[in-house]
């Protein structure tokens, strides 16, 4: 026999059932449903995209939840069109990068972008690596002496591979031919693995690169010889190269690479971020893999790390109006 409260209470129980459903969400919490894209705005191979993909597992370790990372390299431009694809990024969690000093602060000086320093969420900053140049092994240049001298016997015969236009490598080199006095030509690419190619095929004479890089390709058996470090005081990673000051260049030149999302990120998101970014940070296991492949940590919070890029655009704004970079 039928009852009429048992069809009410499966009518009432199957209402129920898909009101559950349709007040279900379409997707997953943050950040399970889908990869987390990180744009490394060099080629592969280089200094920023090593440390990227170190980091990741820890950065997926410290977030949890499925948390899953892609590195997407938009190389070129001197690092403008990878900086411009994160500023323009849906500001949803799905999208960081690293930015890169100088590259984020003198590509906005010295032609008009969509972006500039202010247009990122800082989640911090991951790396602080000295410039260095280097020659091939079987050049017998020696020293910053020697090279400047055959510089000068040789007006714009020494060319010069940098990371672009405005790179710190392409200001390293701009600051030696004023420092030194000579005339070198400069040679851009679109990361320092492309420039690591140039040097090992002796198509440039130095490779204006990182410190960190140069010790990475050296343990690769990249033949290569590097003739001092841009910072004030000798790296541990470098304790037997003298510095340019030691060696009478009187200058300093590094490049911060650190993490960002675009303008607009969800607060609870960003504070997640930068949680999970301080803490893969300070995992020995990311420790042990930056010393592997030389990267020197220097962790900035993001209002360290804001200090930071705001003090470094004021310094390369009146750069610009003493010695303006170009392409030559």
């Amino acid at each position: 026999m039928f009852h009429l409260n048992k069809f009410f209470s499966l009518t009432f129980l199957s209402i129920g059932t898909l009101a559950s459903f349709v007040a279900a969400p379409s997707h997953a919490a943050w950040p399970s449903d889908q990869p987390i894209n990180m744009i490394v705005a060099y080629a592969p191979g280089g200094g920023t995209d090593i440390v990227a993909r170190q980091l990741i597992p820890y950065l997926e370790k410290a977030l949890g939840d499925g948390a899953r990372f892609n590195v997407i390299n938009k190389a070129g431009a001197g690092g403008e069109i990878g900086f411009g694809a994160i500023a323009a990024a849906t500001p949803d969690g799905y999208n960081i990068g690293f930015i890169n000093t100088p590259p984020v602060m003198t590509v906005p000086i010295e032609r008009k972008t969509n972006w500039t320093i202010h247009s990122f969420e800082l989640l911090g900053n991951v790396v602080d690596d000295p410039g260095t140049f280097c020659v091939h092994n079987e050049n017998p240049i020696k020293n910053l002496s020697e090279l400047a001298a055959f510089a000068k016997a040789n007006p714009g015969a020494v060319s010069v591979g940098s990371t672009g236009v405005g790179s710190d490598d392409h200001l390293a080199m701009m600051m030696f031919e004023k420092t030194a006095g000579v005339k070198m030509t400069h040679v851009p690419f679109k990361g320092s693995g492309e420039t690591r190619t140039a040097i090992i095929g002796k198509h440039i004479t130095v490779a204006a690169i990182n410190v960190g890089e140069a010790l990475q390709y050296m343990k690769g058996g990249s033949p290569i010889r590097c003739l001092g470090q841009m910072t004030a005081n000798r790296i541990s990673m470098a304790p037997d190269w003298s510095t340019f000051r030691e060696q009478g260049y009187a200058f300093e030149m590094a490049s911060l690479r650190g993490l960002v999302a675009p303008k607009g990120l969800p607060v609870p998101i960003r504070e997640r971020l930068v949680q999970a970014l301080e803490k893969a940070i300070k995992d020995p296991g990311f420790i042990q893999a930056a010393e592997r492949a030389y990267a020197p940590v220097r962790f900035l919070n993001p209002a360290a790390y804001d200090v930071e890029l705001r003090a470094g655009d004021a310094l390369f704004r009146q750069l610009w109006k003493e010695m303006p970079w170009t392409d030559k």
